[in-house]
């Protein structure tokens, strides 16, 4: 069998926590351990699990592979605490929605997330706040999954993506000049620094994936006047002028681009995401999150000085 090779692909690591709603069998676990657990996942192997926080977002990231159905440009792969035996039932799931989902890590009882550089990813989303903050403190870029299982709108093929700036796309130091001088320190200290970029964060790599994505759609759509863009990315951040101009900058010194830029100056962010609708939103800090996740697929990125204390969130016991 040819090498399948992934460095040229964007890459996407996926508990099934952040997949599908594990919520009836997470309690089945909890309550009466393992063994029972098992007994549960072989009862249940032929019924599909329920779809998931980040399920619109991953089924849409997918579609985009019509655009290179030989040489697909988006691979999924799953990353779960699992062993083989209980992870029959979430393939089987993958299979009942005809996701084009063929690669998987089980290990049992143990987090995978140590794979993601030898296996490309610029993302891995699971419900297990500890695998996250795990991953993100030895610079991987992860993210804790937040929110409803929105309905997956069947008749809506676009992918919306929303990304916080500070602590998410770049690193937090302007965010730790906030916290120590107020916004008038953060705003003197921005202004002066407009030129100089900021170092990337997290999920900049990320976003440079999604941006190759949109550069095959604008080429199709040179190829086909009639082939409609799906891709929007979207900047929503608590900034506002003057601080508004060293993130611009600094997007493009990185190469990379968004379509759409709020600059909410302290604006409730849940109240845009509700016209915005995004099929996942990406922000460092949960305080922003508690108000998005009502209506939004939400992710925390627990990065920076902001996050290092261990959160209240509890974990999940599988994934």
């Amino acid at each position: 069998m040819a090498v399948y090779e992934l460095k040229n692909r964007l890459v996407v690591g996926i508990a099934s926590s952040a997949l599908f709603d594990l919520a009836e069998a997470d309690a089945v676990f909890r309550d009466q351990g393992e063994e029972a657990y098992r007994a549960y996942q072989e009862q249940h192997l032929h019924d599909a699990l329920d779809k998931g926080v980040a399920f619109p977002f991953i089924r849409r990231l997918l579609s985009l592979n019509d655009l290179s159905p030989d040489d697909p440009l988006v691979e999924v792969i799953i990353l779960s605490r699992n062993d083989p035996d209980t992870g029959l039932r979430v393939m089987r799931s993958i299979q009942s929605y005809d996701l084009p989902i063929s690669r998987a890590v089980f290990m049992q009882g143990r987090s995978p997330y140590r794979f993601m550089p030898v296996l490309n990813m610029s993302l891995f989303l699971s419900a297990n706040e500890d695998d996250v903050r795990e991953a993100v403190t030895l610079g991987l870029p992860a993210g804790r999954v937040l929110g409803p299982a929105v309905a997956d709108e069947g008749d809506d093929q676009d992918l919306r993506i929303a990304f916080d700036f500070d602590g998410v796309l770049a690193d937090d130091a302007s965010e730790q000049i906030y916290q120590v001088d107020g916004i008038e320190g953060f705003r003197t200290h921005e202004t002066a620094n407009a030129a100089t970029p900021h170092d990337p964060g997290p999920l900049r790599d990320f976003l440079a994936g999604i941006n190759r994505l949109q550069k095959r759609e604008q080429e199709r759509r040179a190829e086909d006047a009639d082939y409609k863009i799906r891709v929007h990315v979207s900047l929503v951040t608590a900034r506002a002028a003057p601080a508004h101009e060293r993130p611009v900058r600094s997007l493009k010194n990185w190469g990379v681009t968004v379509n759409d830029a709020f600059f909410l100056g302290g604006v409730d962010k849940s109240t845009i995401m509700e016209v915005l609708r995004p099929h996942i939103f990406f922000d460092d800090q949960v305080g922003h999150l508690t108000g998005t996740s009502r209506s939004t697929p939400s992710v925390h990125v627990p990065f920076g000085k902001m996050n290092e204390p261990a959160g209240g969130m509890p974990g999940h016991a599988r994934q």
